[in-house]
C-alpha cells in the first residue's frame, strides 16, 4: 500500500451540492432496486463517498487544532459545522430506505448483524426536526475548542498553555504543584462566566435535541450517540457500584499509606498525580522518546514494527506544545488514506511516554484493522477503542528502561497506581454528566455542588480545600470531554479494567497475551464490547462483583513494585 505524509494529504472542501446529488442518487438506487445486490452496491457507494467527507472533516479539524489561528481552517470548520448536520439528514434517508427495502432480509445474509443494529440506532439519534440544534451544538463545540486552545496561564512570569502548565502541576516539589494549581484556578475563575455560559448552552441545546426526538432527557440520546449496543444506564450503574464497593476502599487505603510515606497530612488535589518524593521523569527529550518508541515497537512484534515504520514514514506525530495549538491529545484516522495520526503536547513528564504507548495503541488498532474495517462499525464503540490504547500501555512495560533507565520500576509503580486511581475520577466525570443532563436547568453553583459531593463519595482521600477557585467544585471545568464528548469518559474506566486483565495475562505469558491482544484488535468492530471480552476470555465489568479479583491482583502488584 502506498502511504502519504500527513502534511501532503490534500484537503478539499466537500461541496454540499455535489455530495447531496450523490447521496440522492444512491437513495434512489436503493428505492429502485431490483434485487439485494442492488442495495448492497448502493451501500458500498454511499459508504465510499461518506468516507471521503469524513476524511476532509478530520483533516480540517486536525489542522485547526494544530493552529487555532489558521483563518482558512477556521472558516472551513464554520462551513462544515453548518453543512454536516444537513448531510446527516441524507444519511438518515439512505438508512431508512435501506432498512425499508423489500430485499433487506436477503441483504442481511451478506452483512454483519451489527451493521443493521447500527443503522437502526442511527435513526434514533438524528432527525430534520433537530437540524438547527445539531448545527448550534457543532458551533458551540468549535467555539469552546478555540477558546481552550488560546487560553494561557500566568506562572512565574510566563504565559503557559495548559499542556505546558501540567509539567509544573506534576512537579516533585509540592509547593510548585500548589502554585501551578492556583494559577490554573485563577485563570478558570477569570474566565468562569464564559465557561459556565457555554456549558449551560450546550446542556440546554442537547436537552432540546433529546426531547424533540422523544427522549426524557439527553442521557438516552447520549448513550445512543456513543453507539452502545450491549449495555445501558442500568449496567453502568452496576459498574459504578462495583467501583465504589471494590476499588474505592483499596485506593483509599493505598493513598493513605502513600500520604504517610510522603509526609503529607492530607492529600490535596495537587498531590493526586504524585507517587514518590521524586517522581520518575523520562531520561530522553522529545525526539529521543519518539526514537525509543520506534525501537520498542520493532522489538515488540513484527506487526508493531510494520506499524511504527509507517507512522514515521508519514510523519504521523505532532507532539510539541506551542501557542495556538489545542491543549489535548488524541489519535485520529483518515479513512480514505487508511492512515492514523497522533496529536499531543509533550511536557517532559511521564505523560509523554503515555502518548507513545496510549495513542499509539489506538493507532495500531486502526492500522491492523483498516483493511477489513466495516464503515458503519469502524473499530466498535469507544470503550473498545480505549481498550486498545490502555492495554498497549501495559504491553510497553517490558521496554520502559529505554525511557526511564534505572527508574523504570518507579515508572511502572506510578503508572499502575495512577491507572487504578483514575477509575473513580472517570466515574465522577460520567456520573456528573448524567446528573447534569437529567437536571438541565441546574445553576452553575448547583453543578459545582454535584461535583464536590461526587468527589467526597468516590475520592474520599482527596481535598481541593485551599486551592483558589477549584475548591468550589469546579475541577470539571478543565475536562474537555465534558464539553465536547458527552458520556465518553466512562469508556476509559471500562477499558482500564480490561487493560488490567491484559496486564495480568502479560505478566504470566507475554507472547501469548500479546497475540490475544492483537487478535482482539483485529476483530474489533465485528463484535460488541461484551462479546469481544468473551472471545478474549475476559470477565465483563458489568457483572456484580467483577472487580474484586482485579482489585486484589493490582494491590499485590503495587506492593511488589513499591
Amino acid at each position: 500500500m502506498n502511504y502519504v505524509k500527513i502534511k501532503d494529504m490534500e484537503y478539499q472542501r466537500p461541496d454540499k451540492n455535489q455530495v447531496v446529488a450523490k447521496m440522492e442518487a444512491q437513495i434512489k438506487a436503493v428505492e429502485n432496486a431490483k434485487c439485494a445486490s442492488d442495495i448492497l452496491k448502493a451501500r458500498e457507494d454511499y459508504n465510499r463517498d461518506s468516507e471521503y467527507v469524513g476524511t476532509m472533516v478530520r483533516l480540517a479539524s486536525t489542522r485547526l487544532n494544530l493552529n487555532s489561528r489558521d483563518e482558512f481552517y477556521e472558516k472551513e470548520m464554520d462551513y462544515l459545522n453548518k453543512t454536516l448536520p444537513e448531510l446527516q439528514m441524507y444519511d438518515l434517508k439512505f438508512t431508512k430506505a435501506f432498512l425499508d427495502s423489500p430485499y433487506l432480509d436477503e441483504a442481511k445474509k451478506s452483512l454483519n448483524p451489527l451493521v443493521i443494529t447500527m443503522m437502526e440506532l442511527s435513526l434514533k439519534c438524528a432527525d430534520e426536526r433537530i437540524l438547527a440544534e445539531m448545527q448550534k451544538e457543532n458551533e458551540l463545540t468549535t467555539k469552546y475548542s478555540k477558546f481552550v486552545s488560546e487560553l494561557t496561564y500566568d506562572f512565574r512570569g510566563e504565559k503557559l498553555t495548559l499542556g505546558a502548565l501540567r509539567k509544573y502541576m506534576q512537579d516533585s516539589d509540592r509547593e510548585t504543584r500548589k502554585e501551578a494549581y492556583n494559577s490554573l484556578g485563577k485563570t478558570l475563575q477569570d474566565n468562569s462566566e464564559f465557561i459556565d455560559n457555554i456549558f449551560d448552552e450546550m446542556v440546554k441545546i442537547r436537552h432540546e435535541m433529546a426531547t424533540k426526538l422523544g427522549y426524557e432527557n439527553y442521557v438516552g440520546l447520549g448513550y445512543n450517540l456513543m453507539q452502545r449496543t450491549c449495555y445501558d444506564k442500568e449496567k453502568i450503574a452496576v459498574f459504578r457500584e462495583n467501583v465504589k464497593k471494590d476499588l474505592v476502599p483499596v485506593i483509599t487505603r493505598l493513598k493513605k499509606a502513600l500520604a504517610t510515606r510522603l509526609g503529607i497530612e492530607e492529600m490535596k488535589l495537587y498531590d493526586e498525580g504524585t507517587y514518590s518524593q521524586n517522581d520518575p521523569k523520562p531520561i530522553l527529550d522529545a525526539q529521543g522518546i519518539l526514537e525509543a518508541g520506534k525501537e520498542m515497537y520493532h522489538e515488540m512484534s513484527p506487526e508493531t514494527a510494520k506499524f511504527i515504520d509507517v507512522m514515521f514514514e508519514t510523519d504521523a506525530f505532532d507532539v510539541m506544545p506551542r501557542e495556538g495549538k489545542w491543549t489535548g491529545g488524541y489519535m485520529t484516522f483518515f479513512p480514505i488514506y487508511k492512515q492514523p495520526f497522533i496529536f499531543a503536547n509533550f511536557n517532559g513528564t511521564t505523560a509523554d511516554i503515555d502518548v507513545i504507548t496510549h495513542e499509539a495503541g489506538h493507532a495500531f488498532a486502526y492500522f491492523v484493522g483498516a483493511e477489513d474495517m466495516t464503515p458503519e462499525l469502524s473499530l466498535g464503540g469507544m470503550e473498545t477503542a480505549e481498550t486498545h490504547s490502555m492495554s498497549m500501555e501495559f504491553f510497553a512495560w517490558k521496554f520502559m528502561d529505554k525511557f526511564f533507565g534505572d527508574k523504570a520500576q518507579a515508572y511502572k509503580y506510578k503508572h499502575l497506581f495512577s491507572a487504578l486511581s483514575f477509575i473513580p475520577y472517570g466515574i465522577i466525570v460520567d456520573y456528573f454528566q448524567q446528573i447534569v443532563y437529567e437536571n438541565p436547568n441546574m445553576t452553575p453553583c448547583e453543578r459545582n455542588k454535584v461535583w464536590s459531593d461526587l468527589e467526597k463519595e468516590f475520592r474520599p482521600w482527596l481535598s481541593a480545600e485551599g486551592i483558589e477557585y477549584l475548591e468550589k467544585g469546579t475541577r470539571w471545568q478543565y475536562q474537555n470531554h465534558i464539553f465536547q464528548s458527552p458520556f465518553y469518559y466512562v469508556d476509559y474506566c471500562l477499558a482500564q479494567v480490561v487493560a488490567f486483565e491484559f496486564l495480568c495475562l502479560s505478566l504470566e505469558d507475554y507472547e501469548g497475551a500479546l497475540a490475544t491482544y492483537i487478535d482482539h484488535a483485529r476483530r474489533t468492530g465485528n463484535y460488541s464490547f461484551v462479546d469481544l471480552l468473551k472471545l478474549a476470555g475476559i470477565k465483563s465489568p458489568f457483572e456484580e462483583g467483577a472487580l474484586k479479583g482485579i482489585a486484589t491482583k493490582i494491590e499485590e502488584l503495587l506492593s511488589k513494585l513499591q
